[in-house]
């Protein structure tokens, strides 16, 4: 492959070739330098502005692959153990501490902040022998799903620089989509590592609550959970079974099924005789035309390819979904971002708004009742997937939003007959928070197609509590029937 076109590599083949000594993890760590100095940070008009710090530390961590590599030792089979990632570059977000290094997650005032230790994920990366060579961005305390802020500037989407990546891990997706690392690490709340997996056209996995670590004490709320993007299913299991498992510092943590695969030949043949559910507009959410469109046809080619792909429905409205969901967090992220930023000047009008509405949904549904209306979601979302292997859903209800967008006022959207609507509250232009309320579930975003603003439209494929390798069997088998670009052009 031609240097310049390294940048494009895949996770796993790159590990196929360090392997096979056809290529040094020198090489390629400089080329996705390279190229996030070229396009992130001297791309004039064009600066996708996705990454907020590089460390020099990672050539020496590169240097010492590569020796490890040319030494011939003993390597762990592909994808496991302590070479699981080794010489692999790996953009991780902001928000996940490095100890030593800055940690402001975007809020300028605490733009001095430097982290005591590292995130149990920056932990198990390096244990795998992957590089952290870049750092991405994200808004404000991660409460948006757009990405800009004071401290770092407007994030943009390499597909179309006017609208956003999504957020709030805008800065992973675009970092994926432009070619800055074949890995990188997300959160998710209410959506933050599928939205932006979505609309940047790669790859991103919810967990099921517990299966990756998080920090105390918020890795207690049962809706977050720390994760994995790529730019294809492979990839992003590759770097999940890193991260997955039970860890000392997260309570919380549970085992899983076991290891997911990272390689799935004749992928397709997983679709015989599977039960499907779709359910291309959930409840009343006013899905854009060019967003139910790439969902119904990814499922039309799932049934083509063999498997029982029939539609369900789900009783969701998008206020009730956005009162039970914001008085959840107006009891536990609300008040722990009011107190953090407590005092502090030049916060984000979308920050100040989150704790607002946040606290006022919370004075008028108390956390009992939240539970209550979380107990239903749950019920309804069982009882549509009854009988099925997985469920198909659209990721967002809109088609795209402003790089510089805060909607603060709601969002408008376009309903499948091609009427505008106006949402309360930009949270319900993305249909993801319902499965953060069913957070046992396991989630993958992945690619089905574009909307007519060049943006890449993404496709939830839902599985049963913990069954984890169902969704990634899925997702690998819709990537080998309906292959998706693996970067923006």
């Amino acid at each position: 492959m031609a240097p310049e076109a390294l940048h494009e590599l895949g996770a796993v083949e790159a590990l196929r070739r360090f392997r096979a000594r056809e290529l040094s993890p020198v090489e390629l760590l400089t080329a996705v330098l390279d190229r996030i100095d070229a396009v992130d940070q001297h791309g004039g008009a064009d600066a996708v502005n996705a990454v907020v710090q590089t460390l020099d530390r990672s050539r020496d961590a590169a240097a010492a692959a590569e020796r490890r590599y040319a030494d011939g030792g003993d390597l762990a089979p592909l994808g496991e153990g302590e070479t699981a990632l080794l010489g692999l570059p790996v953009a991780t977000k902001e928000k996940h501490g490095i100890a030593g290094e800055p940690l402001s997650q975007g809020i300028y005032a605490l733009r001095d902040e430097v982290a005591a230790a590292d995130h149990p994920v920056i932990e198990r990366i390096s244990a795998a022998g992957g590089i952290v060579h870049a750092r991405t961005s994200s808004p404000e305390f991660s409460c948006a799903t757009v990405t800009h802020s004071k401290l770092w500037g407007v994030t943009r989407n390499p597909w179309n620089r006017e609208l956003s990546p999504g957020g709030s891990s805008g800065g992973a997706g675009a970092a994926l989509a432009a070619g800055y690392a074949p890995l990188a690490t997300a959160s998710d709340i209410a959506g933050s590592t599928r939205i932006p997996a979505a609309f940047c056209g790669v790859v991103g996995y919810k967990a099921p609550y517990g299966r990756i670590p998080g920090l105390p004490p918020l890795a207690a709320d049962w809706y977050r959970g720390d994760g994995p993007m790529g730019r294809s299913v492979a990839d992003t299991a590759l770097l999940t079974n890193v991260l997955t498992g039970i860890h000392p510092v997260d309570h919380g943590t549970v085992p899983g099924e076991g290891r997911i695969p990272v390689e799935f030949p004749d992928a397709a043949a997983w679709l015989a005789g599977k039960r499907i559910a779709l359910v291309a507009r959930p409840g009343d959410y006013p899905v854009h035309p060019d967003v139910e469109r790439a969902v119904r046809e990814a499922a039309a080619q799932l049934a083509a390819a063999g498997a029982v792909v029939e539609e369900v429905e789900l009783p969701w409205s998008t206020a009730s979904v956005r009162d039970i969901t914001m008085g959840h967090f107006g009891n536990i992220l609300g008040p722990a971002m009011a107190q953090v930023t407590d005092g502090l000047p030049d916060l984000a009008d979308y920050t100040q708004r989150f704790i607002a509405d946040t606290a006022a949904a919370a004075g008028r549904m108390s956390l009992v009742e939240t539970l209550a209306g979380e107990a239903r979601m749950q019920a309804e979302l069982a009882g549509a997937m009854a009988g099925y292997d997985v469920l198909l859903a659209p990721v967002n209800a809109v088609d795209g939003l402003r790089a510089d967008g805060s909607y603060l006022e709601g969002v408008d959207a376009v309903s499948a007959a091609g009427v505008g609507v106006h949402l309360e509250h930009y949270w319900e232009g993305h249909i993801t928070v319902p499965f953060n309320v069913n957070n046992r579930c396991p989630v993958l975003s992945v690619p089905v197609g574009f909307a007519g603003n060049g943006l890449p439209v993404g496709m939830q494929i839902v599985g049963h509590p913990y069954a984890e390798e169902s969704v990634f069997r899925a997702g690998a088998a819709l990537e080998a029937i309906r292959p998706w670009p693996l970067l923006a052009p």
